[in-house]
């Protein structure tokens, strides 16, 4: 049956198909599970918090990224977004014809170009942030203090596993 499937009909069909595998289904499951809510929740903030003001998430990322770390070289901000540099090359010039952020060349280094915020990219991310921190509130209100420091830590876990 194609179409959406929950994560126990998922769960159930990937153990009738490979239950004489030797697997981990306990880390497969987790992996899988982690992959399926961080693009539920990425889907999520792209509908609500950052529809208003055009951004993508991965638009989201970069000024974000720009906003904590100013001035940032280009090969920071792809590191810490995650993503490729042709891709943050997109992504910056999109921005950058917003008016929210601008590049310069590295004064010692002309190879080296450096990203900033604009004041009115400083201005949206105090506007965008809180509305996507709602959302992140909004998601995660099913869980408690102590759970939500609990899943922030094993996720904390998993990605230095993976540095």
């Amino acid at each position: 049956m194609a179409g959406h499937h929950t994560i126990t009909e998922t769960e159930r069909q990937v153990d009738a198909r490979l239950g004489d595998l030797k697997i981990d289904f306990d880390s497969m499951a987790a992996i899988s599970n982690i992959f399926r809510a961080a693009n539920s929740v990425r889907n999520h903030l792209e509908r609500t918090a950052l529809s208003k003001y055009d951004l993508t998430w991965t638009g989201f990322v970069v000024l974000w990224v720009v906003w904590v770390w100013e001035p940032i070289e280009t090969r920071d901000i792809a590191e810490e977004a995650g993503i490729s540099k042709a891709t943050l090359t997109g992504v910056l010039n999109t921005l950058e014809g917003r008016g929210w952020l601008v590049r310069e060349r590295g004064t010692e280094d002309k190879r080296q170009m450096f990203v900033s915020l604009t004041p009115e990219g400083r201005k949206l991310m105090k506007k965008v942030f809180p509305a996507f921190n709602k959302q992140e509130q909004k998601v995660t209100q099913a869980l408690s203090t102590a759970e939500k420091n609990k899943v922030a830590a094993l996720l904390r876990a998993i990605c230095q596993s993976c540095e």
